[in-house]
């Protein structure tokens, strides 16, 4: 005897009419209604996740619209056209896998096929799947006949990604969005199977089956017949448990204990005792993640069984573990635990970092309560509105500048700083030979200077409102009293005071030294040297000047002063003086024998 072939739980129990479509009711009441009315569209567009009955729905819509009894609502399922439509034979029914037909040649063979009308039924129906797979120009296409197609024409079109359809194919269609199916339809569509096929399962089983599902029907009936296949008509929930890779509730309350109590050693031989044992980690996670929900139900609801079936010894150990806690802090475990989902899906050290996460949780216990923190510090007298004042007094005080030592902003007679008061020290000493010259008044002779040269460091601009600078650094003060001039050739061409009018190594300079670009004179170094070298014009000093700053600029004395080591200490110019000829009026002398140029 032939042996009746075997039908997947799937197929056996698929829908035959409206009334058995589970969990998609604004689905079904819309097409009912519009057959019953007559009100037959040109093109539907079914989008959702994977197993809800998108293609389903598209059969039994094609059975409504030509069964011999309709249109109507309520197809027959006996009669020649149902069952052809059920056994995927008839031929005005088309079936199109959008993923396989998906080219602009394939559209266009379609297209003129649809200009026939229908061989035995009354409307010829043309179902693509996955329709988001086709090519743009085989949307194109089907734009026109889908725009005004044919009265004997129904277009039936489903994907699982809405969003890759052209906005002009679907404007041209009536959206039906299809919905998730809620764990309760699940369970009791499967209880449903069980009962026909006589199948031994508890009602923690079929929610385990419906969890694992996620939504999808299609997923259930798949596990429940591989559960059939593996455990036989008996199927116990440790069967279910070994079958999903899911961790037992006992190991489950047992990680919770070790978390609450703080045993942070006991983390890594409990995940030690997961790794060995196969199970997937970030499965686990999932499931540590669905427990701490129990515990917050179970602390928030009087009975959460209505949302969430466990037996009754799980549901009074849930009741007592979650009465030790306070829903603030299950909640914080909760927070935890979801923050930290998403990374360790996807790092390269699950294990580690699964062990991480745990040894957190386990010190969580040692953080205070932002209400004890308060009482503690206000005391028994203080009160929330004065601790929050002492609060906002400590943040004043620290960001108010007497943190840096300064009770008001610093002024620069605050500076106090050893390197600051150095600084200051140099800035005094170098214009100390100015500031006495200040408090002398000038005599006759000396008021017919203009001019006079000094060094001074950029900072002192803003001190210093009569000097000016010029293009090689050389300052102008018409106000002051004439200085000696002496220069030495620095990386910026600077110059400093010197009492020597000739050229001298850097070495021999006693007012220069060999490590420092600034030099200074004291005050009584410059009345003595005053006394002794009586004004110039201010023509002769002119031309010095202007001498002086070509020579600097001069590649040869340049080259010239590099090499000998020494430095400009005077500019005397020739009898017969022009532009070319300036750099032969400096005279040079190293430390022991004389150069002239």
């Amino acid at each position: 005897m032939k042996k009746e072939k075997y039908e997947i739980l799937a197929r056996k129990y698929r829908p035959k009419s409206f009334e058995e479509v589970v969990g998609q009711k604004h689905v079904v009441q819309t097409l009912s209604n519009a057959l019953r009315l007559g009100k037959i569209g040109q093109a539907y567009l079914f989008s959702g996740m994977r197993g809800i009955g998108k293609t389903t729905v598209a059969r039994i819509l094609a059975k409504a619209l030509n069964c011999v009894h309709g249109p109507t609502p309520t197809p027959c399922n006996e009669c020649e056209f149902c069952q052809a439509i059920t056994k995927d034979r008839a031929i005005d029914v088309l079936e199109i896998d959008g993923a396989a037909s998906r080219r602009v040649e394939e559209a266009r063979d379609l297209r003129e096929g649809l200009q026939y009308q229908p061989l035995h039924s009354r409307y010829k129906v043309v179902i693509i799947d996955e329709v988001h797979m086709l090519t743009p120009e085989a949307f194109a296409t089907l734009l026109k006949i889908l725009e005004e197609p044919p009265s004997q024409i129904v277009f039936i079109f489903a994907t699982t990604e809405a969003h890759k359809v052209p906005k002009t194919i679907v404007s041209r269609c009536q959206h039906f969005e299809f919905k998730r199916i809620s764990q309760k339809d699940i369970v009791k569509h499967l209880a449903y199977i069980a009962h026909e096929e006589k199948i031994s399962i508890s009602q923690e089983g079929l929610f385990l089956i419906a969890e694992a599902a996620e939504g999808s029907l299609r997923d259930a009936e798949s596990i429940l017949d591989k559960a059939v296949s593996f455990a036989g008509n008996n199927i116990s929930l440790d069967d279910l448990r070994v079958l999903l890779g899911t961790v037992p509730q006992k190991l489950l309350f047992e990680v919770s204990k070790i978390i609450f109590n703080g045993e942070a050693g006991e983390v890594f031989s409990l995940v030690d005792k997961l790794v060995e044992s196969g199970y997937e980690l970030i499965n686990f996670y999932h499931q540590l993640i669905q427990h701490f929900r129990k515990l917050l139900l179970a602390k928030s609801l009087a009975n959460f069984q209505d949302i969430i079936p466990v037996n009754e010894e799980e549901y009074q150990r849930y009741r007592k573990e979650a009465s030790d806690l306070s829903g603030e802090e299950l909640l914080r475990y909760l927070n935890a635990l979801l923050k930290e989902e998403g990374p360790l899906k996807y790092s390269f050290q699950p294990r580690i970092y699964l062990e991480t996460i745990l040894v957190k949780l386990c010190h969580f216990g040692r953080l205070v309560a932002l209400e004890d923190l308060i009482k503690t510090l206000a005391g028994e007298e203080g009160s929330k509105s004065g601790l929050l004042e002492a609060y906002s007094g400590e943040r004043e005080k620290s960001f108010s500048p007497s943190r840096t030592g300064f009770s008001h902003p610093p002024s620069p007679g605050d500076l106090t700083s050893p390197g600051k008061a150095q600084r200051k020290g140099k800035r005094n000493q170098t214009f100390s030979l100015e500031r006495e010259s200040e408090k002398v008044m000038p005599t006759p002779a000396e008021k017919q200077d203009d001019t006079f040269l000094e060094k001074k460091p950029e900072k002192a601009d803003s001190q210093q409102p009569g000097l000016k600078k010029s293009s090689h650094q050389v300052e102008v003060n018409k106000e002051t009293t004439p200085a000696i001039h002496s220069f030495s050739p620095t990386t910026s061409s600077s110059f400093t005071p010197s009492p020597s009018p000739l050229l001298s190594p850097v070495s021999s300079s006693p007012l220069t030294p060999p490590s420092s670009s600034k030099s200074s004179v004291s005050p009584s170094a410059s009345s003595s040297l005053e006394a002794k070298l009586p004004p110039e014009p201010s023509r002769a000093r002119k031309l010095k000047d202007k001498l002086l700053a070509q020579a600097l600029e001069d590649p040869q004395v340049q080259e010239f002063l590099e090499i000998f080591k020494a430095q400009v200490l005077s500019v005397q110019p020739l009898s017969s003086w022009s532009p070319k000829s300036s750099s032969q009026g400096i005279k040079a002398k190293e430390s022991k024998k004389g150069v002239k140029k």
